[in-house]
């Protein structure tokens, strides 16, 4: 499929309730209200249609009952607008497969086909962030999607700190990484969680684009400020703090190509000099 190198994209930062209906009714005009401004692709924040269930810890086995599968009634409400508009759509959500779940991002194409699934990888487990008495860590690897908006990656939430998942993406061709976030505020002070995105997309010479959530979820507060770098690390547009809003970004993917990481990074690597390709075998020193 052609497509022009410039883009508009938008991350949709809303708040959820126990409202499911409420929840989806509400991201769908999202969806239709990007695409009426332009946008080519949009991209939800973490559980962005539920509630962040994970602020409580479960006892015994995951909840499988606040889960659903993929394909399922929420990607099949989104495919049908996706086609009907023909805009890309990464959304995130609590999956379920047979007795296991996980976090994922369903990606539908602008056809409304449901390209695959990206699963989160690497699962916290702490104060608010309850995630390993959810989710089973990811089994999908670190596929990268040839959208009709580009070739999309997705580093769910907690795996934005691991650069072998940044690096991985790069290496897999992705132009734009979508990080479906679920931020709580003064969680990340002075900024580092937005240098930490600066810095992937400056070194692996692709766009990012965070999509946080905001509202009041206790004992969490969401923070918003979802925002976008380009491939030279600078920060290109960002949302309000504690505010629905939808953040629209217009990218122009040849700045991919022609950005440092691709021309010269990613021309002169040395993986031969790391034991295990993306990561590093333990073994001791002699």
């Amino acid at each position: 499929m052609c497509r022009e190198p410039t883009m508009r994209i938008g991350l949709v930062q809303q708040h959820a309730t126990d409202d499911l209906d409420d929840n989806l009714r509400r991201g769908l005009d999202a969806v239709r209200e990007a695409a009426s401004a332009g946008a080519r692709l949009v991209a939800f924040a973490e559980l962005g249609l539920t509630p962040f269930y994970p602020r409580h810890e479960a006892c015994g086995a995951p909840p499988l009952a606040l889960a659903e599968p993929v394909p399922g009634p929420t990607t099949e409400a989104f495919a049908a607008l996706a086609r009907e508009l023909g805009v890309v759509v990464v959304l995130n959500l609590y999956e379920r497969e047979g007795s296991r779940a996980f976090d994922s991002s369903p990606v539908i194409d602008a056809d409304g086909r449901l390209l695959g699934v990206a699963r989160m990888l690497h699962i916290a487990h702490m104060e608010g962030f309850w995630e390993q008495s959810y989710y089973a860590p990811g089994d999908c690897g670190l596929p990268v999607f040839a959208t009709a908006a580009g070739r999309v990656g997705v580093a769910i939430c907690y795996d934005r700190h691991y650069p072998e998942v940044m690096r991985g993406l790069a290496l897999r061709g992705a132009e734009l990484v979508v990080i479906p976030q679920a931020g709580a505020v003064g969680e990340w002070p002075d900024g580092l969680y937005e240098a930490e995105l600066r810095v992937a997309a400056f070194q692996n010479g692709y766009f990012t684009a965070l999509a946080n959530r905001v509202g009041s979820e206790p004992p969490l507060e969401f923070a918003g400020e979802s925002f976008v770098c380009d491939p030279a690390g600078r920060v290109v547009a960002r949302a309000p703090a504690g505010l629905d809003h939808l953040l629209l970004a217009d990218v122009d993917l040849a700045q991919v190509a022609s950005s440092h990481a691709r021309r010269l990074f990613m021309r002169d690597r040395r993986p031969e000099l790391v034991p295990e390709l993306l990561g590093y075998a333990d073994k001791p020193r002699k």
